[in-house]
């Protein structure tokens, strides 16, 4: 045994050595090409014939909208953010991140979660990324699970999921199985996990075509709260953890506190160490350890949301650069640049250029003007307009192709959007599939697949089949 592990190490060095010369990776600098060189120790999955690398691209979204219901007049609007009409821009992964999907009121805060905003949000993102490319889109089970009584619901030709008993809605019900099938069958996203915490809401949507090239498994997610008396669920995070192929990632979509006074910073930056710190995906029993459990452990970590970090700038005088459109001088005055730069809490992170308008806060619904300023109006809040809402990155191997502002006037913030483009592995022995992790006990605020506290999840919402019709790499 002994011998023929010596045989293998000796022919995965002469391999190595008998390359030619490595192509650059686009998506590093030189010093990290260096560092990798100089840190070279045995052999990795990178230097393995049967791992190869392929481009994903990521769409990661933000957008708080200030308690508001979604309406069908908001799909163009959702379809601008998203950016669907440049064909050359869409995506592989939509991860989509809200702010006050529910009005932050004492009820909303305290009561029990109710899942009816993020299934209605669901069910217009899912409408308008499958509607765009022609595709019948049936709107998925997104109610909270709250009884133990789970079975598998079986779709016709295109696999199965979890759901409860108490889940099947009049729309299920009103659609034969063939209608049902046809849908799931054309369908050109999938909703692969989606969370709730209070206000703040993520929902990850993955195309069909991935599903079938990848194995995509571990989905699990985790919500930190650390609003009111630093465990309210009126500012936190929702996060989800999963693997494409051989590469993990993490998405947290964040709300951070509010304010614009002097030291209010300092809160918000308490409360990104809590989110890193407090996050903790739990163990799957097949993990082998394999799967990082922590947020900075994952190999592509995105962090975006109403992070609140204000300009270190008076009111006037930022007014006057928004109006000059300077808006490199202007993200000179801005905290959260100054938070980068210093490293601290966001060691490592990275931010593309602010290149667009500060996004908040605008005066009111279908307005094109900052709240506040000269001459100020009754009952209008006075607020420097500052960048709230932010996409942020962590780990190697990732390039940011765009960063811009959509121009919905549904609230008082702009959505804001990044496109990413990442290199993932893939095992060439691996079979194509969609693992489902067990689902897990209720009780903590991390789980896999299940309501946890009162808070609304959905995960894993169909299987994709490993026969040879789904797995490219069987035909």
């Amino acid at each position: 045994m002994a011998n023929k592990k010596h045989s293998r190490r000796r022919e995965r060095f002469r391999w190595w050595f008998s390359r030619k010369k490595k192509k650059a990776d686009p998506f590093d600098s030189e010093d990290d090409a260096v560092e990798e060189d100089a840190g070279f120790c045995g052999w990795s999955m990178e230097m393995d014939p049967r791992i190869s690398t392929h481009e994903l691209r990521v769409f990661v979204g933000t957008w708080n909208v200030a308690g508001r219901s979604p309406v069908g007049s908001l799909a163009a609007d959702l379809d601008e953010w998203l950016n669907l009409k440049d064909i050359d821009h869409t995506a592989d992964v939509y991860v989509l991140g809200f702010q006050e999907i529910v009005p932050l009121n004492p009820q909303s805060i305290i009561a029990g979660e109710n899942a009816t905003e993020a299934t209605n949000w669901n069910m217009l993102i899912g409408k308008t990324l499958n509607d765009k490319y022609g595709c019948p889109w049936l709107t998925p089970m997104l109610n909270p699970i709250n009884s133990d009584d789970y079975y598998y619901s079986g779709i016709p030709e295109t696999g199965r999921r979890y759901i409860s008993r108490s889940q099947i809605t009049t729309q299920l019900r009103s659609q034969t199985r063939s209608q049902t099938g046809q849908s799931y069958r054309y369908s050109r996203y999938k909703l692969i996990a989606s969370r709730k915490m209070v206000g703040v809401f993520i929902s990850v949507w993955i195309r069909r075509e991935l599903l079938k090239a990848y194995s995509i498994s571990d989905v699990r997610v985790c919500s930190v709260a650390c609003g009111i008396m630093g465990y309210l669920g009126n500012k936190g995070s929702v996060s989800v953890s999963m693997s494409i192929g051989g590469t993990s990632f993490c998405f947290i979509a964040a709300h951070l506190a509010s304010g614009e006074k002097k030291g209010d910073e300092g809160k918000r930056n308490y409360q990104v160490s809590e989110i890193f710190r407090r996050t903790s995906f739990p163990r799957l029993p097949r993990d082998g350890n394999l799967m990082p459990p922590t947020i900075l452990g994952h190999d592509r970590v995105f962090l975006f949301g109403d992070l609140n970090y204000r300009l270190y700038l008076e009111d006037n005088l930022a007014r006057e650069l928004i109006r000059k459109q300077d808006w490199k001088a202007l993200q000179g005055f801005d905290q959260l640049q100054k938070e980068l730069e210093d490293g601290g809490v966001f060691q490592g992170w990275k931010e593309g250029s602010l290149e667009f308008p500060p996004t908040y806060k605008y005066s009111s619904t279908n307005s094109n003007r900052y709240s506040g300023g000269l001459p100020s109006r009754a009952r209008e809040k006075q607020r420097t307009p500052a960048w709230c809402d932010r996409v942020l990155w962590y780990g190697k191997g990732v390039k940011q192709i765009s960063y811009f502002r959509s121009e919905s006037k549904f609230s008082d913030h702009r959505p804001v959007s990044a496109l990413f483009s990442t290199q993932i592995e893939a095992d060439k022995r691996a079979n194509c599939r969609l693992v489902v992790p067990a689902l897990v006990p209720s009780g903590t605020p991390c789980s896999i697949g299940k309501q946890a506290n009162g808070e609304a999840t959905t995960t894993l919402t169909s299987l994709i089949k490993t026969d040879a019709d789904a797995c490219p790499t069987n035909r």
